[in-house]
């Protein structure tokens, strides 16, 4: 089993969950993210940090979204070239071809990159 990153994200992208993530399987793509399913460990850490509740645990999707599983999924097939390339211009085909979400999320991620970026600063030992 494996946790699903579906629609909300799209156009968001807030980086959150990767910072969470404690095995690096989760990837970014032009205007999603998308979580590795064979590395992914079930831990949960990346589901809360969400600020869109755009992350599920597969088997909790719901069903407007159910199809996000297979999209997780092929986009890391064709990566490793495997079938038919699913993806187009940096991301899967379907989310390459959702039209613009709304621009009041990408409020979000601004604030969480810049919120990343202090984070990273060291104030007592500056380099």
């Amino acid at each position: 089993m494996t946790y699903v990153i579906a629609q909300p994200c799209v156009d968001v992208k807030d980086r959150a969950c990767v910072m969470e993530c404690p095995v690096d399987c989760i990837y970014e793509g032009e205007r999603t993210l998308y979580i590795h399913p064979s590395e992914c460990v079930d831990c949960h850490a990346c589901e809360p940090v969400c600020p869109v509740e755009a992350i599920f645990y597969e088997d909790d999707l719901p069903g407007r979204w159910a199809h996000y599983r297979s999209v997780n999924a092929e986009y890391f097939q064709a990566a490793e070239g495997t079938g038919e390339p699913p993806v187009t211009g940096g991301d899967h085909r379907f989310v390459a071809g959702l039209p613009p979400q709304n621009s009041q999320k990408k409020e979000i991620a601004a604030f969480t990159l810049r919120k990343e970026e202090a984070a990273d600063a060291d104030l007592w030992f500056p380099g």
